[in-house]
């Protein structure tokens, strides 16, 4: 996994301790949340990055290390659980745990604190110190955007199975999608076929996918498989989505690939080959021809996630460059003398306060509106956020020398993950195009 450096985050100082305007008004417990979660995140996972990396990096790191599930417990019993339920899909949970035997106290936990997405911005950039920690406070993708179809559009019979123990954290899922041989960012490019068989009542499913996130890990017991009941049609009702359980006999995994030379174990991004792989009539999720509904669904939240966490990473990296030129000397004076190095560490405090702006507003958007209303603020925030971090990290690798592109710093995949989020959850050139359209809209053009 990607790691994360000797040195943790100054979390004294840190920007969420003063009631900014930029960063909006809080309630007085989601206040106290945050300062919960900074607390456990300083005493409790920043401590043992260094034991989950050397694990990440050994022969065993496609097993789960047991300080990450000790974390978790933890996390459960301090209430700093479920972070990411916005206060809307919070009822629909609710109401489907009502309907089962949990306890009350177990339906409060799993319900979440009901936060904002605008308060949630806080606690998620906090968690993006870290790459460990998301999962740790059972905040992390795929799992919350599987969570979100599987309580909006799931059956009561598929909640059970699969949206209790997601919402417990007792596995993790997947999300098979994108194709290798077509354009996947355009969804109607799927060639993945679905075909319902009536003489055993079931489907199916036949495809090569690929950047399926969280297939390679030994807890995952469920994907998310997209493709075509129908060829024919309306293009965007030929695709569904159905429920695959996993591991199974008739899926080969390919191989986990790497994102500029990281394997993220063990997490991973698996190439799979379904092959005739069959599963019950039941496991379609809202129906035949309602994949591309679902999945826009899915999508803008989770988007907004990412680049929530990409702040923090922004963070991190500005707090080690602070650190570096305290310490080093060129040409006889520190390094926070020289002035380039000074503007240089200007323009990374511009842009990534630039950024929270635009995460924040799309965030309130969401809350305000919902989801389908703020598409275009939630697409600014996801064009914006990664080239934002992106030129952040750049300058301050540029700071480190050689340090900064080796693996004694996180600087370099910290990098590779605010890259990788211009292509994941849609491309740049999508999400502009959705932007332009909404601005024509409004022009009435």
């Amino acid at each position: 996994l990607r790691l994360m450096g000797d040195r943790g985050p100054c979390f004294d100082d840190y920007v969420f301790h003063s009631d900014t305007i930029y960063m909006g008004k809080s309630s007085i417990e989601a206040t106290h949340l945050l300062d919960k979660l900074m607390t456990f995140m300083r005493a409790k996972v920043l401590p043992v990055e260094s034991v989950l990396i050397e694990h990440a990096a050994s022969d065993e790191r496609w097993s789960i290390h047991p300080v990450q599930e000790e974390l978790k417990v933890e996390a459960k019993r301090q209430g700093l659980w479920n972070l990411w339920i916005a206060p809307d899909l919070a009822e629909i949970i609710d109401s489907f745990l009502r309907s089962i035997p949990v306890s009350d106290e177990e339906r409060i936990l799993l319900g979440g604190p009901r936060l904002t997405n605008a308060s949630y911005a806080k606690c998620a950039e906090v968690m993006g110190h870290s790459v460990w920690a998301s999962e740790i406070f059972n905040c992390s993708a795929p799992d919350t955007g599987n969570m979100e179809v599987l309580a909006r559009y799931g059956s009561i019979t598929q909640q059970k199975k699969w949206l209790l123990p997601l919402l417990r954290g007792d596995m993790r899922s997947c999300f098979a999608m994108t194709e290798e041989n077509v354009a996947s960012s355009d969804a109607t490019n799927i060639q993945s076929s679905i075909c319902f068989d009536q003489r055993s009542n079931e489907y199916i499913l036949n495809g090569l996918k690929w950047w399926i996130s969280g297939a390679c890990d030994p807890r995952c017991r469920v994907a998310i498989f997209m493709g075509k009941t129908t060829f024919n049609g309306p293009v965007h009702k030929q695709q569904s989505m159905v429920l695959v359980p996993m591991p199974n006999d008739n899926i080969v995994n390919i191989k986990p690939l790497t994102v500029f030379g990281y394997d993220d174990a063990p997490h991973g991004h698996a190439e799979m080959n379904f092959k005739n792989v069959r599963v019950p009539k039941e496991n379609i999720i809202l129906g035949e021809g309602r994949g591309f509904e679902i999945a826009q669904g899915r999508l803008g939240p989770g988007r907004l996630h990412h680049c929530m966490r990409l702040l923090g990473m922004g963070e991190r990296a500005i707090s080690l460059c602070l650190d570096r030129i305290q310490e080093r000397k060129s040409f006889g004076k520190m390094f926070y003398e020289h002035q380039l190095i000074r503007a240089d560490l200007a323009r990374c405090r511009i842009d990534l306060d630039a950024a929270r702006l635009v995460v924040h507003n799309a965030a309130t958007a969401l809350d305000a509106v919902g989801s389908k209303a703020a598409r275009s603020a939630i697409s600014i925030a996801k064009v914006h956020t990664p080239s934002a971090v992106l030129g952040v990290v750049d300058r301050i690798i540029q700071i480190f020398g050689g340090a900064g592109v080796s693996d004694k710093f996180p600087l370099a995949s910290i990098w590779s993950a605010a890259r990788t989020l211009r292509l994941a959850d849609g491309p740049d050139n999508v999400h502009l195009e959705t932007i332009a359209k909404m601005e024509i809209r409004k022009a009435s053009l």
